[in-house]
């Protein structure tokens, strides 16, 4: 038949696409079925013509504000108008590509390879944009503007041990107070998730294959919120505050170097709020973890795509023929209520390091040059925050 033999004049991209796109991809399209991806027709309408195919500014309409008069005869009824907001948007483009020799096809009797590539392909870009979305969040929630900040102080909560049962909800109406319900998706390292497991918190989702086999997934369900696993997520190794019959417990010093004791300039990252003095401060060491909580609507996402998504180029003369398949894509994530404002970006596209640096990101605003003159909406509005815990 033709259109089936791996090589780069039978090849057919728009079958190999068909075949990437049917393979299923369960962190994504449980993140499309929660709607915490939310498509964006003015992010599509903009990246669509010529003024705008890296980056560009989409206006946010401004909701009425103002207090109402006393309506009693004598009062004049005052007028205000509503403001437009600027959102900065970028596309993250990403290529990669995959060589394999003709004579593994020989040495192998013939496998299906065309098969086996479609299934790797999906997988591997499904993490490529889960790296992606990690690193956005990470910017997010590392903004330098004023504004930023408040934004980040209000959408932290920072657990004093390991994950409860009434942690999520006291992370979601911090962030959020009476929108708190928008919230719907949850992003944790293993360890938390399993003790939430452990205290039979979690409620694992379970998936039946085209062979009708059923088998549990790594997604869960945390009050009625659902729940991706991933290791993916933040950990860092640090120092809790602790008390001196605490199990593993050091005690603050100056010099430290005895047992027991460590000094106070080495306790970095320190995961406290109190301020560390020698000889009565003691610390604990550990690890802290960060969970994302999403709200339906949270991420704007437009597949911009590229000119050529896969191709393939033959080579028959290296290692006695071979064939490489080139694979590239272009999207946008865009977190609601947050612009991509890019101070720091070398070329057309950002690297993960550039989307994770905070300065790259503010809260959308009205757009004046001084920084106390804007206006910015609300922050509840945003449906993002973060969970920091021990476990």
């Amino acid at each position: 038949m033709p259109n089936e033999k791996f090589d780069a004049k039978s090849f057919n991209p728009q079958a190999f696409k068909y075949k990437a796109d049917r393979i299923p991809r369960v962190r994504l399209n449980e993140m499309r079925k929660s709607r915490v991806l939310a498509g964006n027709p003015d992010i599509r309408a903009v990246f669509s013509t010529q003024d705008g195919t890296a980056y560009a500014r989409i206006a946010m309409r401004g909701l009425l504000d103002g207090d109402a008069v006393n309506y009693d005869g004598k009062t004049d009824i005052t007028a205000t108008s509503t403001k437009t907001f600027e959102q900065g948007v970028v596309v993250v483009g990403r290529a990669k590509a995959w060589t394999e020799k003709d004579f593994s096809y020989d040495i192998t009797g013939g496998i299906d390879f065309m098969d086996n590539v479609a299934q790797q392909v999906a997988a591997y870009w499904e993490d490529v944009d889960q790296d992606t979305l990690l690193a956005v969040l990470q910017g997010v929630f590392a903004m330098t503007s004023k504004q930023g900040k408040i934004f980040v102080a209000k959408h932290t909560y920072e657990a004093t041990g390991n994950l409860e049962p009434n942690t999520l909800n006291s992370a979601t109406v911090k962030a959020c107070g009476d929108r708190k319900k928008k919230f719907s998706m949850v992003f944790m390292h293993s360890v938390p998730a399993t003790n939430l497991e452990n205290l039979n918190l979690l409620t694992a989702l379970k998936f039946t294959d085209k062979d009708g086999i059923t088998r549990d997934l790594t997604l869960y369900t945390w009050n009625g919120k659902l729940v991706v696993v991933d290791d993916g997520m933040p950990a860092v190794d640090g120092y809790f505050p602790a008390s001196a019959g605490d199990p593993g417990a050091l005690k603050v010093t100056t010099e430290g170097g005895q047992d027991g004791e460590i000094k106070k300039e080495d306790v970095k990252p320190y995961f406290g709020t109190d301020e560390l003095t020698e000889d009565t401060s003691y610390v604990v060491p550990g690890t802290q973890y960060t969970s994302y909580v999403l709200g339906d609507g949270a991420i704007s996402f437009e597949n911009i795509g590229a000119k050529v998504p896969y191709e393939m180029a033959r080579d028959p003369k290296t290692n006695g023929g071979q064939d490489t398949l080139y694979t590239r894509q272009r999207k946008v994530f865009s977190p609601f209520g947050i612009s991509y404002e890019k101070k720091s970006q070398a070329s057309l596209s950002p690297t993960d390091a550039e989307l994770a640096d905070g300065q790259n990101w503010d809260i959308v605003h009205s757009g004046e040059a001084e920084e106390d003159s804007r206006s910015y909406i609300a922050d509840k509005a945003i449906p993002i925050c973060r969970i920091m815990s021990r476990g």
